[in-house]
């Protein structure tokens, strides 16, 4: 399937500042030049993203926070949260739960964009980072059971946060049943990227690319033809009609 959004609202939860870039920067470029208001939310503070010697995490935190705000802006994302957990410790505990079903509550998205807790590994020569598959868990979390249970972190209701049920789940996984063409903003998402000046994202523009056409041939058996594509496995969880577009 094909899809064309009609979501006004959707949030991007990710680990770590570019994740959300890689994952997903066209379709986030797309939605948001098509009136959708894309929130991100980033569940780690980037501080282990440098193996130079005498870095700090320290140091590192606010460059980060820095070139992801950055990069959101290239993709015209509405606003930015960083819920602050070390990166590379992030665990899936009551408080993380709790720190992710606040923001869900609080935004009430029509679609949650995550990635997907079950990729271990990706062919022989990748290893899935233990906080991409945390953060996949915790949007699970909050889609079911944490925010649509009122007895779920009652302290969220003293702050005016009542539950809400997400209407869609898109998790970005090697299992895809949808495709969104992003040929029209692949290179936003190469700009966002190249933002990421520490993590040397710019030279993962070959691959970047490569992969998207990858998943526009995979598009393509579908009977959609584009030349770009990001690709995602899409839940529903609405008795109304699938807010899709199939083309």
């Amino acid at each position: 399937m094909t899809a064309s959004p009609r979501f006004a609202t959707a949030l991007i939860l990710f680990a770590h500042p570019d994740d959300g870039e890689f994952m997903c920067g066209g379709t986030v470029g797309r939605w948001a030049r098509e009136g959708t208001q894309v929130h991100y939310v980033i569940v780690t503070d980037g501080s282990a993203g440098s193996n130079e010697p005498g870095v700090t995490r320290e140091q590192m935190r606010p460059i980060r926070e820095r070139e992801q705000r950055a990069a959101a802006e290239v993709l015209g994302v509405s606003s930015v949260t960083f819920l602050g957990e070390v990166d590379g410790e992030l665990e899936v505990t009551l408080d993380t739960r709790r720190k992710v079903c606040r923001e869900v509550r609080r935004l009430r998205p029509d679609v949650i964009v995550a990635p997907d807790p079950q990729r271990l590994w990706s062919g022989t020569g990748y290893i899935n980072h233990s906080d991409h598959k945390a953060a996949g868990t915790l949007a699970l979390s909050a889609v079911m059971p944490d925010s649509p249970t009122r007895l779920m972190f009652p302290e969220l209701l003293d702050e005016g946060l009542e539950p809400f049920e997400v209407p869609a789940l898109w998790l970005v996984t090697l299992e895809p049943d949808t495709y969104v063409d992003i040929t029209e903003t692949m290179e936003l998402k190469i700009q966002a990227l190249a933002r990421h000046q520490s993590q040397g994202t710019a030279e993962s523009e070959p691959w970047v690319r490569l992969r998207a056409k990858e998943m526009a041939a995979e598009a393509a058996k579908a009977g959609a033809e584009m030349e770009f594509a990001e690709s995602f496995r899409a839940f529903s969880f609405t008795d109304d009609e699938s807010p899709l577009d199939e083309e």
